[in-house]
């Protein structure tokens, strides 16, 4: 029940039950110390008088008239001497003749004083406090009492005020609390109402945050990070789309324009075949296209799977590099593969041999001269490299190479830019990465 309320009244009502707590605790504590400084009086003056009456009554066991005021005047004070069996000798007032203690408690008082409560004493109205000594001489017995009416009221009417003035403070802490709890909650209030207008057609929108350093704001930072990162994915994948589309464009448009010329009137065997040919490129250039876009989504969401096997460098990159040779032959060019001997990783051989393919194609497509395919150990991991006698990309370039849809130097045939991307994709996929340095690209993975 109480997790289906607001959060400023589960605030508001632990801050009630707490200030509750520490009003029940002060309110006990106030009468207790009320209590107990009105009893350390009471004493105080029953021992004044008692040691007043022990000097007087130790001579003829009388106690002192009314004309004798010598005396300390304790208010609603009785008092008595007894002998050793507990029979009354004096009393102040004379009419006081029942004994205020028994003959146990009288023997008891002669060795040391004595301190008992009644709830009805003789002469006395209400319960009284009695203090019993032994007189000068040590032969009778001292009795002075009196009346706790005046500290039971006292006792009575502060707790009457507690519980008048508890409840009421309650209400106005809790009324406090709730002020307080509802401001607190203000700014989670603001950036609630700004986080509903959010959405993904406006990108840089931000919520507010607190002016005080707290968690609240540290709350609104981390989300506002969030956005950032969720404003760039968006960016990313608008410039994804956007990219896609124009690289799809360019085959669809030659299909086109193809088979628009196959059809038009009577063609030539020689130009229709021709026509055909080119279509098949074409149709060849969308299959790789929508080939590497299946490929980056599923590694994007972690749904390509990886069937890891024990893989040996050396014979993957020849392997490899047989395939590219007769293309590097046809423009003058040459593939070398060069590995250390008993190299070998754990992977997944379609997608490591998908990763150095499009090295040694990119290579071909953009580089020059002679395309060195090598495999080495580096620092507990295996590092594959591949590498042109071109220019190579400048370091301030190195990152943005590895984006999708990049281009280099136009070349040959226009690769649609994402033969970089797969590698790298392919890489953290494994559990390494990918770098490029010059004319040299690096895969790197865990040995």
């Amino acid at each position: 029940m109480i997790r289906r309320l607001p959060i400023r009244w589960r605030l508001t009502l632990a801050f009630a039950l707490a200030m509750a707590v520490v009003l029940a605790v002060v309110a006990v504590f106030l009468r207790q110390s009320l209590a107990h400084e009105l009893d350390d009086s009471v004493d105080s003056a029953l021992a004044a008088r008692a040691d007043e009456l022990a000097v007087v009554a130790g001579a003829d066991g009388r106690l002192p008239g009314p004309a004798d005021r010598r005396l300390s005047d304790v208010g609603e004070v009785v008092a008595q001497v007894l002998d050793a069996r507990g029979r009354v000798v004096d009393a102040s007032p004379p009419t006081l003749r029942a004994p205020l203690l028994g003959a146990e408690e009288a023997r008891r008082a002669l060795a040391a004083p004595v301190r008992v409560e009644r709830v009805d004493a003789p002469g006395v109205d209400g319960p009284a406090r009695l203090l019993a000594r032994a007189a000068a001489g040590g032969a009778r017995v001292v009795v002075v009492g009196a009346s706790l009416g005046d500290r039971d009221e006292a006792v009575a009417g502060l707790t009457r005020l507690l519980l008048i003035a508890g409840p009421l403070a309650l209400v106005a802490a809790s009324a406090l609390g709730y002020l307080v709890a509802a401001r607190a909650l203000r700014p989670v209030e603001a950036m609630g109402a700004r986080a509903g207008r959010i959405s993904g057609a406006r990108t840089g929108e931000r919520l507010p945050l607190p002016e005080a350093r707290d968690e609240l704001r540290r709350l609104g930072e981390t989300l506002n990070a969030l956005l950032g990162r969720t404003d760039a994915a968006l960016a990313r994948e608008r410039a994804f789309v956007a990219d896609a589309g124009h690289e799809l464009r360019t085959p669809v448009a030659v299909l086109s324009a193809e088979i628009e010329l196959a059809l038009a009137g009577e063609r030539p065997a020689g130009e229709l075949r021709a026509a055909l040919a080119s279509a098949r490129e074409e149709v060849a250039r969308l299959e790789r296209l929508a080939d590497d876009l299946l490929v980056l989504a599923r590694l994007d969401e972690d749904r390509l799977p990886l069937h890891r096997e024990r893989l040996e460098v050396g014979e993957l990159l020849g392997s490899v590099a047989a395939r590219f040779e007769p293309r590097a032959a046809g423009r003058g060019r040459a593939v070398a593969v060069a590995a250390e001997p008993g190299l070998a990783v754990e992977g997944d051989r379609v997608r490591v041999e998908q990763a150095v393919a499009n090295l040694v194609d990119n290579a071909l497509r953009h580089g020059e001269g002679r395309v060195a395919v090598a495999g080495r150990r580096a620092a507990g991991a295996v590092e594959i490299a591949v590498a042109d006698e071109g220019p190579g990309v400048a370091p301030e370039d190195a990152e943005a190479v590895f984006d999708r849809f990049a281009r280099g130097r136009p070349a040959d045939g226009g690769g649609a830019g994402l033969g970089l991307a797969i590698v790298r994709a392919i890489a953290r996929a494994h559990g390494g990465e990918a770098r490029i340095e010059g004319a040299t690209v690096v895969i790197r993975l865990p040995g």
